[in-house]
């Protein structure tokens, strides 16, 4: 349904897509995924149309209805609802003419198709999409111009889905939208009816919607079947197929440069050591796959320890108007080994309760007792945009590291992956991604007694967010987070805290839980629902403190077993290719190394056993870790 082959582009000097060629079967779910800065959104507009390619193909239905979000919001006195029922050009059009239309056989033609195309149903569903992404029935029904960037965002994907496009593009929907609204957007996405390429770097999103994962690296495309986890095994296999073949390429290139540096000399030999010399230029070299090394996170857990509780809050109020409260009724305590993550839709009051976590509110009424040494470091969006474009990341934390050596700034920075000449350029130029880093780096130069993250996912791709969780996990102190991202949140917390109906209190159940309760498929439980108010249920807050010490040893448990699984992964790739090394060396003695060159065919034959063996033994050592692992997570 939708090929390309070929595909260059070049933009300011730089080529962006390098002949990149995929076939995408008809009807397929494709996850676009790459790191930032790959040319994900380049191939989108191609897609589109919005952007020619300075050379290749790109063959696609003429008749293909193709949807996809403008770069510009809808503005404007209309309504949410009115907007997404425009989106339907037919359906309008269809409306107007039925009410112009004088013609009684154009007219019931007219009446046929509306019947067809279910416009009478049009407005429930558009409603229906809309309350999905946040707006309940006075929102749907306010002008466009009363609301902010993001919500006008949402606005735009409830049309676009409500269009049904027979190509359905979308890059990163769910920036703009809480856990809540993603949960929604995921279940409707899984029945989507047609074509659809999503450039996403939400792991269950990948998981749950896509059926084929379009990878973008270096300018080129490769297309693996199945979602990210089928993904990340295919890369591996290839990965050590890749290391295999780049060993016994660099054997092949010793030994043809040995044979030249003493052959060349020689009259009797200088003709063969000529041909091997030509042989060795036209070799290309594979390059094996590396990881980016600037990924790291390492948050520097606190040396002075705090005796708990960190935070108390009894009956607190806290806002931003006098005598009109966001939330009220809090009682929350927050210990040193706590992982919580804040749940609720946006405009609920998250990010109200974080900012007085963090002390930047004061309660309005009730109490707050916070530890008098405690230091926070506190995450939010405005600390990245608010990064000077014009310095470098070694003048923002020498700035705010007044009066430390360079010595440690440099490795506070080395922490987050700015590194050497990263750590001298302008921030300016640094990706989305890379300024979140940064500002991870400055919230935590003190070594913070507590981390508050209020979505420190949106700039990061899914190999950063899997930094950021493991780096979370190793912390040792405590954490509040706010994400829309569920494998985020699975990773970084074990205590939910639900933000609701004006107050906050524990939810009692799973993330699963609060999913199926998102989606409808439970009733709330014990005044769990979405407009339950009152403080922590008793049992909760006992129930919760009592797993706090397990909790805490399970994430250690679960750092070690990560570890040791990605050891064994480690070892499986060596292993494997030194099989093919060995498989190489006794049916094309010719591409073999020098050590395996002097072995006998029973010698290798009798390493590749004991290969086998161990590569067995260390197989299943990795599916009882992995078992452990997926038992402790």
């Amino acid at each position: 349904m939708l090929n390309f082959s070929n595909l260059t582009v070049r933009l300011g000097g730089r080529t962006i897509l390098d002949r990149a060629s995929a076939a995408l079967p008809p009807r397929a779910r494709v996850g676009l995924i790459g790191r930032n800065g790959a040319g994900k959104s380049t191939l989108m507009k191609v897609m589109i149309g919005s952007l020619e390619a300075d050379d290749g193909d790109l063959d696609k239905p003429r008749d293909l209805r193709i949807g996809y979000i403008a770069q510009e919001a809808p503005s404007g006195t209309s309504t949410p609802i009115d907007t997404v029922l425009a989106a339907d050009k037919e359906r309008a059009a269809l409306l107007l003419e039925s009410e112009t239309c004088e013609d009684h056989d154009r007219l019931g033609d007219v009446y046929e198709r509306l019947l067809a195309i279910d416009a009478y149903t049009a407005p429930a569903r558009a409603s229906t999409i809309l309350v999905g992404l946040g707006f309940d029935e006075e929102m749907q029904n306010r002008p466009l111009d009363s609301y902010s960037g993001g919500w006008k965002m949402r606005v735009a994907l409830a049309a676009l889905l409500f269009s049904e496009p027979d190509l359905l593009l979308l890059d990163e929907p769910s920036n703009h939208l809480d856990l809540e609204a993603t949960l929604w957007l995921e279940n409707f996405l899984k029945n989507y009816p047609a074509m659809m390429v999503v450039i996403s770097h939400e792991r269950d999103l990948l998981n749950n919607v896509v059926d084929h994962i379009l990878h973008l690296e270096g300018g080129k495309t490769t297309l693996y079947t199945g979602g990210y986890d089928s993904f990340e095994r295919q890369r591996a296999e290839r990965a050590a197929q890749l290391a295999a073949a780049k060993a016994a390429q660099d054997a092949q290139r010793a030994k043809l440069q040995d044979y030249i540096a003493r052959n060349s000399a020689r009259a009797s030999t200088a003709k063969q050591a000529q041909s091997r010399a030509k042989a060795l230029a036209k070799m290309q070299p594979i390059v094996a796959m590396v990881e980016d090394p600037s990924l790291s996170m390492d948050f520097p857990s606190p040396a002075d320890g705090l005796k708990p509780p960190l935070i108390t809050l009894d009956m607190a109020s806290v806002g931003y108007v006098a005598d009109r409260p966001v939330l009220q009724r809090l009682n929350l305590r927050l210990d040193p080994d706590d992982r919580i993550a804040l749940l609720g839709r946006n405009g609920n009051g998250k990010t109200t309760l974080a900012r007085l976590l963090a002390a930047q509110l004061k309660p309005m009424d009730g109490g707050i007792a916070a530890a008098g040494k405690m230091r926070v470091g506190y995450f939010t969006q405005y600390q990245v945009e608010e990064l000077d474009v014009d310095d470098t990341p070694l003048e923002h934390m020498t700035r705010i590291m007044n009066g430390k050596t360079p010595a440690a700034v440099r490795a506070q920075l080395g922490r987050f992956g700015f590194s050497g000449d990263r750590a001298t350029q302008k921030v300016g130029k640094l990706s989305g991604g890379e300024r979140a880093r940064l500002a991870l780096a400055l919230i935590t130069r003190d070594a913070p007694h507590m981390l508050i993250l209020d979505e420190p996912t949106n700039h990061l791709d899914v190999d950063a967010r899997e930094a950021l969780a493991q780096a979370l996990n190793a912390y040792e102190g405590a954490v509040v987070i706010v994400s829309h991202d569920r494998h985020m949140i699975e990773l970084a917390a074990d205590r939910l805290v639900l933000v609701d109906g004006g107050t906050a209190r524990e939810f009692s159940g799973t993330l699963d839980d609060y999913t199926d309760l998102i989606l409808g498929k439970n009733q709330p439980r014990g005044g769990e629902g979405a407009g339950a108010a009152g403080g922590s249920s008793g049992g909760a807050g006992k129930a919760a403190k009592k797993d706090k010490k397990a909790a805490a040893q399970a994430r250690e448990q679960l750092s070690t077993l990560r570890k040791s699984v990605k050891s064994m992964e480690d070892r499986i790739a060596t292993l494997t290719a030194r099989r093919s090394e060995i498989d190489r060396a006794m049916f094309d003695p010719k591409s073999a190394s020098p050590a395996d060159a002097k072995r006998t065919t029973s010698d290798l034959m009798k390493l590749r056993a004991d290969v086998e063996r161990e590569l067995e033994t260390v197989e299943a050592e990795w599916l009882e870790a992995n078992e452990a692992l997926e038992a402790v997570a």
